[in-house]
């Protein structure tokens, strides 16, 4: 286990004690208006200190874009003090905060939103049931939009984050304008591919240029995508390694890929090689470190992954078992909790958001 236990250097210069991160995850812990409440605070306390870093689950930064209840929020200076508790909470031992900041898009509801429509990149629904067609935001909106992300990300310099990690995956807004299914402009934000990745370039260069401009000691900016999607006309595997080779070369500091299964493979005949996530940390060639992810549960597990990423995330494992890593490292993995039942949440600080999240990713090891 020794790559898994080995400090991660980032560019801006924040140093993570090893290469363990707590994956991004929903929660609905918060209070109806987006404010962290204590249990939430408790909850991602207990999971830090023997990790690297946790990323908090998204917290977004406008009203409109609250994608469900319980949701963080970023969007006011209001969030700010209890932010700075949550950040506190984290930074246990070393570990490191880093705030996920995301707008919904359209995959949401007005009822979420109390009676407003949700928007996106132009009026097209998502593929789900019950989706509503969201308002196309104007250009000016987009202009106020990525300004907004730059806000939130100087709320998270002053409530104490370590970092920010921007959601560009799992179909939320910023993946919203990059996908040829959701975006259907005409104008200076979609189109071709090159302009579908201008809205993710402009939001990059505003939020970096916050944090350099803020003076903050090593406050590092990740960037979150999936690799695909399943919708026509969507985000095929090419398209994203266009994306992954632009990011690259833009003042970030990681990029973090979105799967279920770390070996998956890509959908499309050209690239059945290897899986998807070795094809993207070739294209990057060192030149940022990838956060790869997918189902695991054994420090085996976290080592092969490590031979195509330079960190892991890791989810389910650690809501079950906050002590993971010392087991996985020091050769106890048969004491690592497997399974969970409605008795253990108490002790584990597991809500029913957090629940209900692990019934729809793993309910055969619920009991």
């Amino acid at each position: 286990m020794t790559k898994l236990i080995e400090p991660l250097t980032f560019k801006r210069g924040l140093v993570l004690k090893n290469r363990v991160f707590m994956a991004p995850m929903t929660t609905k812990m918060s209070f109806y208006d987006g404010v962290v409440t204590q249990d939430e605070i408790e909850y991602y306390s207990m999971r830090a200190g023997e990790i690297g870093a946790v990323i908090t689950g998204a917290a977004n930064v406008q009203e409109d874009g609250k994608g469900w209840e319980g949701e963080l929020g970023v969007y006011d200076d209001k969030f700010i003090p209890g932010l700075a508790k949550l950040a506190s909470g984290i930074k246990r031992n070393g570990t490191k905060a880093i705030l996920q900041i995301f707008h919904g898009g359209r995959m949401t509801n007005s009822q979420v939103l109390r009676g407003v429509q949700p928007v996106s990149a132009s009026a097209v629904a998502a593929e789900r049931p019950n989706a509503e067609v969201p308002r196309a935001m104007e250009s000016e909106e987009v202009v106020a939009l990525i300004s907004n992300f730059a806000a939130a990300t100087k709320r998270a310099i002053a409530a104490g984050f370590d970092g920010v990690e921007l959601h560009g995956a799992n179909t939320y807004l910023i993946q919203q304008f990059f996908s040829p299914h959701s975006n259907r402009r005409e104008d200076e934000w979609g189109g071709s591919l090159e302009k579908r990745f201008h809205f993710v370039e402009e939001l990059v260069k505003a939020v970096t240029a916050v944090v350099d401009e803020s003076g903050a000691d090593g406050f590092i900016v990740g960037y979150r995508f999936s690799p695909e999607e399943y919708e026509t006309p969507g985000i095929r595997f090419e398209d994203t390694l266009y994306l992954v080779d632009h990011l690259a070369d833009m003042p970030l500091d990681y990029l973090h890929i979105s799967l279920n299964q770390a070996d998956k493979r890509s959908a499309s005949e050209d690239y059945q090689e290897k899986s998807m996530m070795a094809y993207v940390y070739e294209k990057l060639a060192g030149r940022l470190p990838l956060i790869g992810v997918g189902d695991v549960r054994t420090g085996q597990d976290a080592e092969e992954i490590l031979a195509k990423a330079d960190g892991v995330a890791i989810g389910k494992a650690l809501l079950m078992d906050p002590n993971w890593l010392p087991k996985a490292v020091n050769g106890q993995e048969e004491l690592i909790r497997q399974e969970l039942s409605r008795f253990d949440c108490d002790e584990l600080k597991i809500s029913n958001g957090v629940w209900g999240f692990l019934e729809s990713m793993m309910p055969e090891r619920l009991h």
